[in-house]
């Protein structure tokens, strides 16, 4: 195949040029009726090419023309035997894939740690989970991939599991032996997932870690809009081998994507596909010129540490995304939430996220050496301030086992309640509660909250640490199903 064509971009690039008359969705007609305070930013361009489908523009839905080529040209780059375009991100990929492989009671191997798309998934397909908790990383506080002697015992435990979900690379670059787990998953029989949403760029350079299809997996999502060069929103689904019947995926794709599909997302995907076929090796050389400058930079400057290779060595973290800069200054007694809300305030600055120990700043294909220069000096200017004594990561790593009572689709059947935290001792949660670090849900949407449980969230409320999921957010109550 010819990687140098674009044929949904060539196809849009005509319709706007024949100047037709548009007497069809959507209602702005191409720009007529947007608001000027919008224009004046956007230009009148892009509401040109918000298109709908319309004879020689395909559909997303069952598509024939120039949309089946677009897919089967990311296929064949990406090298998978299908491919797909998604308009509404990495989460409905990862939700068709649990509702094509795993009916109502069907069971489903994830990380704690995995997206919330996959609760979602749980829930529509009604499948049961069977957790793995990844390991930690010592000094970062983060979470490692899979591990494959992880997965070999559970899937020699639950001999009747449907498929197994792994997350590479993770939020903080760390890429596991995701080829040692594709192996023990074939000789199972059961397909392997990998959430692949931070690393839709691995593939196109040597200096990165292998990516998943590479490695053996059965499906992949990517979200490309996060390392790839498309459009916020839109992402590729990938197969590749006969586990997964793909008219299942499509058939599931069609009930989750809008109706309405955006061609503007499409034809970002098309061109960020092109983008990385021509120019992808070129591109990511920048970005790692980029990236070995700042690490020399950031470690030259005291009481600073810069998640490395040599940080590793745990089984489900053999390779790091060099492009992901997890800097922390606990040594400096500033944790990644303060060092991110300085960065913004003082040095305009923002970064990808925070947790207690460190932020992350990634690095992408239009990262640029003034960023670089700001993002170092605003380190170096905030590793000087007055500071407290050095920091350690809290004992928050270390969670007890969930008691899974009801499948997340049970779960999210029944009717709940707000409850005095202290008063929620044996009885069923009805929502997750995550604290970072390390991000691992304490407990999750069907599970019981035993005495170890109760504990560790009233610890870690008295601690004050930062919570996800929760309505909550201050754990003085929890939601009970009743």
């Amino acid at each position: 195949m010819n990687q140098k064509d674009a044929p949904l971009w060539q196809a849009i690039k005509k319709q706007v040029n024949s100047r037709s008359v548009q007497l069809h969705i959507p209602g702005h007609n191409g720009g007529q009726a947007i608001a000027s305070e919008f224009k004046t930013i956007a230009g009148r361009g892009i509401f040109q090419m918000d298109l709908t489908e319309i004879p020689g523009l395909d559909d997303l839905h069952n598509p024939g023309d120039v949309i089946a080529k677009a897919q089967a040209l990311a296929a064949d780059l990406y090298g998978a035997d299908k491919s797909y375009f998604l308009i509404n991100g990495t989460s409905c990929g990862i939700i068709a894939l649990i509702m094509s492989l795993c009916k109502q009671g069907g069971k489903i191997i994830i990380p704690r740690n995995a997206h919330r798309s996959v609760l979602s998934g749980l829930v529509l397909a009604g499948a049961e989970p069977i957790y793995y908790q990844p390991a930690v990383l010592p000094g970062f506080g983060c979470l490692v991939g899979p591990e494959p002697v992880q997965i070999r015992d559970l899937l020699q435990k639950h001999r009747d599991v449907k498929a197994v979900i792994g997350v590479s690379p993770t939020y903080y670059g760390i890429v596991g032996d995701i080829a040692g787990v594709a192996k023990i998953c074939k000789m199972a029989g059961v397909p392997l997932l990998v959430d692949e949403a931070h690393g839709s760029h691995l593939r196109f350079h040597p200096e990165f870690p292998p990516d998943a299809l590479r490695s053996g997996a059965d499906a992949v999502v990517q979200s490309t809009h996060k390392t790839g060069g498309s459009l916020t929103q839109s992402s590729l689904l990938h197969l590749k081998g006969e586990q997964i019947e793909a008219g299942l995926v499509a058939e599931a794709l069609r009930m989750l994507q809008s109706t309405s599909p955006s061609y503007i997302l499409m034809a970002s995907l098309d061109l960020a596909r092109r983008q990385m076929a021509q120019q992808g090796k070129d591109l990511l050389s920048h970005t790692l010129e980029l990236s070995h400058w700042c690490r020399e930079k950031l470690l030259g400057i005291p009481g600073v540490r810069l998640l490395s290779v040599e940080e590793l060595g745990l089984p489900g973290a053999m390779y790091l995304d060099p492009t992901r800069l997890t800097i922390s200054l606990l040594e400096l007694g500033l944790t990644g939430y303060q060092t991110a809300e300085l960065l913004a305030e003082r040095y305009g600055v923002i970064v990808e996220m925070a947790d207690y120990a460190s932020i992350v700043a990634i690095l992408s294909v239009g990262s640029r050496l003034e960023d670089c220069h700001r993002l170092v000096e605003g380190i170096g200017k905030i590793a000087v301030l007055p500071s407290g004594k050095p920091r350690a990561i809290p004992q928050t790593v270390v969670m007890p086992a969930p008691e899974v009572v009801l499948s997340p689709r049970e779960a999210w059947q029944r009717l709940g309640q707000r409850t005095s935290l202290e008063q929620c001792l044996g009885q069923i949660s009805g929502e997750t509660v995550a604290v970072y670090p390390p991000g691992i849900p304490v407990v999750g949407p069907g599970e019981k909250i035993t005495a170890s449980v109760l504990a560790y969230l009233l610890e870690i409320r008295a601690q004050g640490y930062k919570i996800q999921g929760p309505e909550d957010p201050t754990l003085m109550t929890l939601k009970i199903l009743i």
